[in-house]
């Protein structure tokens, strides 16, 4: 028989967050913002590397949350000499989710879990080992979002073997047996986007959402939400965000040229190995005085320069998110985005223009076209800031995707036909379980 649970029924979670970071876009900002939303309706256990610890813990003492505890784990330093930055990162993560899984044993033999949650990092094509023994969230996962291979003459040599690299590793991952157990074993499996749930039905899921795992949090919306939809000329557009080959920005300054709207400003907020290559792009389509490249910015400086832009232009060829469409949008500005990925899922007619797009001389014309009907006409500016503001702050809040999580979980562990466990003692984890208590 079902599990009779009320509302009010707090359950006891194991969360799989990697990357968990507080004040932090991205992952780590997925990690800790479920984290936390989870912990206002069940009783969280977050399992995330010993290198967030101190930022952590230094958020915890300022504002402590109830309900939420963090337990720590990294391999030693001798074992992990090898990994510096992003290199070997999707190797040690593969072994992190080995040695995770002992320790989530190891604490589950004095908790008693009613489910676990693997949330980051979030590729399908990568395994969890924490599926095999409680009921099991896997998600949102994304990485089923692929460049059209008609753009791929635009990425140059480097370019192109990454791609090529990238489809290997997706390739090989679908047949890694541990990842099609992972599929299998979901009761849930939480996809970021079409493309995504496509590729978890292939692999074996047999009950998959397509969920965003993009949010905004009550800070975010109070810090975006200040600004006025400017009025103001220049008409400035924006683009923020690595600067990468499949960022695709090389199509934002072709489009911003093809536009020929003279007095409108392109700023670009961001840094990478492409920074040289679109410089030199602006100064051939004779665009420079126009743009300015501001490098880097902090989240703060780039939340105050995304207040003084008109509108956000997001060119990216395979997003499974899309984060700055959705502090853009937030913020009031539309959004200029291909039909593609995350951005292609957030982004309707109502806040902005998402383009449907096979080539590159199309999408660069679809760019220009949809940079001149928004400089032309500021009502139209207004009404879509309005949207995008209106919808970011409701069907994007954390405050109501940790509620929708806490559901799932009620749903899935009421149905679940094992729940003769021993119930879980009360209290805190033992401390050398290296445990964060409330």
């Amino acid at each position: 028989m079902p599990l009779k649970l009320t509302p009010m029924t707090r359950l006891r979670v194991l969360l799989s967050a990697y990357a968990c970071e507080p004040d932090a876009g991205s992952e780590p900002g997925v990690g800790w913002n479920a984290a936390r939303e989870i912990a206002r309706h069940h009783d969280v256990w977050t399992l995330t590397r010993s290198n967030n610890r101190e930022v952590i813990e230094r958020a915890l003492s300022r504002a402590p949350i109830p309900g939420l505890r963090f337990v720590y784990f990294d391999f030693p330093r001798w074992a992990r000499f090898w990994k510096r930055g992003r290199r070997g990162v999707h190797l040690y993560y593969y072994l992190w989710q080995l040695g995770a899984r002992s320790v989530a044993r190891r604490l589950h033999q004095a908790v008693r879990f009613d489910l676990v949650h693997h949330i980051t990092f979030a590729r399908y094509w990568a395994p969890s080992f924490l599926s095999a023994d409680l009921p099991f969230v896997w998600g949102p996962v994304g990485g089923g979002e692929s460049a059209p291979k008609q753009f791929w003459t635009d990425f140059g040599a480097g370019g192109c073997a990454t791609e090529a690299l990238r489809e290997l590793a997706r390739w090989l991952g679908e047949r890694d047996p541990f990842v099609r157990s992972t599929a299998r074993a979901s009761a849930v499996a939480f996809a970021s986007t079409a493309e995504t749930a496509a590729r978890l039905q292939a692999l074996g899921a047999h009950r998959i959402q397509v969920v965003s795992q993009l949010g905004l949090s009550i800070e975010e919306i109070r810090r975006l939400g200040r600004a006025s939809i400017r009025t103001d000329t220049p008409v400035r557009f924006v683009s923020v965000g690595n600067l990468l080959y499949w960022k695709g920005l090389h199509l934002g300054l072709r489009g911003f040229a093809r536009a020929g709207l003279r007095d409108a400003e392109y700023w670009v907020i961001g840094d990478g190995p492409e920074r040289r290559r679109l410089k030199a792009l602006a100064e051939d389509l004779h665009v420079s005085d126009q743009v300015t490249f501001f490098g880097r910015l902090g989240r703060e400086e780039a939340f105050d320069a995304l207040r003084q832009c008109d509108v956000l232009v997001h060119p990216s060829l395979h997003d499974s998110g899309g984060y700055v469409c959705l502090e853009a949008m937030c913020a009031g500005l539309p959004v200029i985005c291909l039909r593609l990925g995350g951005p292609g899922d957030q982004v309707t007619p109502d806040e902005g223009i998402p383009i449907e797009s096979s080539r590159p001389e199309q999408a660069i014309q679809e760019v220009a076209s949809a940079m001149t009907r928004l400089y032309r006409d500021p009502p139209m500016r207004q009404r879509m800031g309005a949207a995008g503001r209106a919808r970011a702050t409701t069907a994007y809040s954390w405050e109501r995707k940790g509620r929708d999580f806490a559901d799932t979980y009620h749903t899935i562990v009421g149905s679940a036909e094992s729940l003769g466990r021993p119930g879980a003692p009360n209290g805190n984890v033992d401390a050398s379980s290296s445990v964060k208590g409330e």
